[in-house]
């Protein structure tokens, strides 16, 4: 057994990465052409789904299961987003102006207990904050703003609920209930149900998805004509004035979540269709039933262009080739959208219908999911995807999502840094080792700065043919988080006999990442 100090193979390091080129051009640029980043293994990229609590799609499975019950089925979950090597959850807490969380506004969500208001006998957002980290994944919070009832019946919400304080708050529409976006002390409410969970726990994202004012329904009007004469804000449209009313949502709340935690990202998943281009000439080349400028009061593109947001994620959920709406003519629309801006791309991708849609043929032919990822890594602006829902990736109709993992994510993957919300990087590691075991290559290094939240762990052959410096994920061997002043990680795939170096690097909480320290296993 030896053992080998970084500092001390630095300059033997160097010699061997180096040795063996030739300083003619033509070696060069084929060095070159030999190091460019690979697209199927890319060193960043956004990788998560969806998992919903609303109606127990996913999470809890059904209401009324123990504690115990309820953590084994969510650590199921986070182990699935361990398997497909994806770096994040994106959470459901707020289905229903209620809480998976013991809330300072709002009861306890009906989905974990069957009974608003009914304690679960644990804190489930503590509790998925914990796991999440404990395998470095990001926990994206995600919450519904206005909706308050799945039903209809006001008086079935508990007593306490503020809608019940409130009735004057509220619109019955579509078979549900809903806050009135344009009361103010309506959306200070949402604000601060949002900023309960924000303030007390630590998340790494707030979620949105697609309801802002609620999806149209033929036949019927949502009545908010006497809230419009109230609170118009010197408004005369009132199509104008709800989108005045959810931009004020969108606003304050990125300004009060940055303000309190600079480091919490703010993600909203919109219905892809901004505008159809007969609408507006600057819209997307579709067909839609729905454009979420003129029907749900959200101008996404405005949001992405004043940086209120950190990342949009456009529910993309259409095959190729599908004429009404074209993925491949949507994904480049929203490219155009983030260009020039600090905000983030990811696409949302509809699982769901893999196997399951008779809208398209696409849905019935396993490579639609993986052909998808094929055009985004076309597109520099795409940064990630996220599917929809947890229990359609894990059912994996047609080995759709197999395919996605053995074609995309055959390597981990760094979340991609936000540089407008923090650019440093944290110092990096110390005293990294390596040492051979019965059990493989042990790494141990110690920790030198406490903005370090997790390590990148790279490598490559000693004696390789490798020569590139790590821009893509090809040698990335895991990320892992970090647990205290000292770190060990022990590399189980290390072949006996042959030599490595592994270069461990820090990330910090927005994953800019140090400077790597390399250290030598020989035999």
């Amino acid at each position: 057994m030896r053992v080998w100090r970084a500092m001390g193979v630095l300059g033997v390091t160097a010699g061997l990465l180096v040795s063996g080129l030739t300083s003619t051009a033509t070696a060069a640029e084929a060095d070159q052409q030999k190091c460019a980043p690979s697209t199927s293994t890319p060193l960043r990229q956004f990788r998560a789904s969806w998992v919903s609590s609303v109606v127990n799609i996913d999470w809890p499975s059904k209401t009324g299961l123990s504690a115990a019950q309820q953590q084994a089925e969510l650590i199921g979950w986070l182990d699935d987003a361990v398997r497909q090597r994806h770096n994040a959850v994106v959470l459901q807490v707020r289905p229903t102006a209620d809480a998976f969380w013991p809330s300072k506004v709002e009861p306890w969500s009906q989905y974990l207990t069957g009974r608003q208001g009914g304690d679960p006998g644990y804190d489930p957002l503590a509790f998925a904050v914990a796991e999440a980290h404990k395998r470095n994944l990001e926990l994206h919070a995600w919450f519904n703003p206005y909706r308050l009832s799945m039903g209809t019946d006001l008086n079935a919400l508990v007593p306490t609920h503020p809608a019940r304080q409130h009735p004057d708050w509220v619109v019955k529409y579509g078979g549900k209930l809903y806050y009135n976006p344009g009361i103010p002390a309506a959306r200070k409410l949402v604000e601060d149900a949002i900023m309960d969970a924000v303030a007390n726990y630590d998340i790494d994202g707030v979620h949105f998805d697609d309801y802002f004012y609620p999806y149209p329904v033929a036949g019927q009007t949502f009545d908010d004509a006497a809230t419009f004469a109230q609170y118009n804000d010197g408004y005369t449209n009132l199509q104008d004035w709800r989108r005045h009313n959810i931009d004020l949502l969108i606003s304050e709340l990125s300004q009060k979540m940055h303000a309190l935690k600079p480091w919490i990202k703010f993600g909203i998943s919109p219905f892809a269709v901004w505008r159809n281009k007969a609408t507006d000439p600057e819209g997307t080349d579709t067909t839609a039933g729905v454009q979420t400028y003129d029907d749900l009061a959200a101008d996404t593109r405005k949001w992405v262009r004043e940086e209120w947001i950190d990342y949009i994620v456009p529910q993309v959920y259409w095959a190729r080739g599908f004429a009404p709406a074209d993925y491949d003519k949507i994904v480049p629309w929203w490219a155009e959208q983030v260009r020039g801006t600090h905000v983030h791309l990811y696409i949302g991708e509809a699982t769901y219908k893999v196997g399951t849609s008779t809208q398209s043929p696409g849905w019935s032919v396993p490579t639609e999911l993986s052909d998808h990822l094929a055009l985004d890594s076309t597109i520099p602006e795409v940064k990630g995807n996220i599917y929809f829902s947890a229990k359609d990736v894990r059912a994996d109709r047609l080995g759709a999502t197999s395919l996605v993992n053995s074609t995309w994510y055959s390597k981990p993957a760094l979340i991609p840094a936000m540089p407008a919300l923090d650019s440093r990087p944290p110092l990096s590691a110390h005293a990294v080792r390596a040492t051979r075991t019965a059990a493989g290559v042990q790494l141990n290094w110690s920790r030198t700065s406490k903005d370090t939240t997790s390590y990148a762990i790279y490598r490559r052959e000693l004696r390789g043919t490798d020569h590139c410096p790590d821009n893509d994920a090809r040698n990335l061997l895991t990320t892992l988080r970090a647990t205290g002043p000292t770190q060990t990680y022990t590399d189980p795939t290390a072949t006996p006999g042959t030599a490595y170096i592994y270069t461990v690097t820090t990330l910090d909480r927005l994953s800019n990442q140090g400077v790597g320290i390399p250290a030598v296993s020989l035999r």
